[in-house]
């Protein structure tokens, strides 16, 4: 996930997003890069609309996953406690990236 903020950070600065900005971002964070991921990162964003991306990203709806049906004698209210944590986890997830470029 670090690749795609540092991906980020770049694109926000006006910067290309190469394999040389994209180490200094991740090393400069404290992230010991992998040549690996960074050439994957470089090659997935090429061609890409970042822009668009990230408003196609912000406007989608998160959807939450469906709750699992209470055992018999089972503890409902525990499962409807945990259910509720993972929606938020995913609004939460949702919220923050489109809020990085808001």
């Amino acid at each position: 996930m670090e690749y795609v903020y540092a991906a980020m950070v770049l694109h926000k600065a006006g910067k290309k997003v190469d394999e040389a900005s994209l180490k200094k971002v991740l090393e400069a964070a404290g992230v010991k890069a992998d040549d690996g991921r960074v050439k994957a990162m470089v090659a997935a964003l090429d061609g890409v609309d970042i822009d668009a991306a990230i408003k196609e990203a912000a406007a989608a709806p998160v959807a939450a996953a469906p709750a699992a049906a209470a055992p018999e004698g089972g503890d409902a209210p525990a499962e409807k406690k945990e259910a509720k944590k993972e929606e938020k986890k995913e609004e939460d997830m949702g919220a923050g990236l489109g809020a990085l470029f808001g």
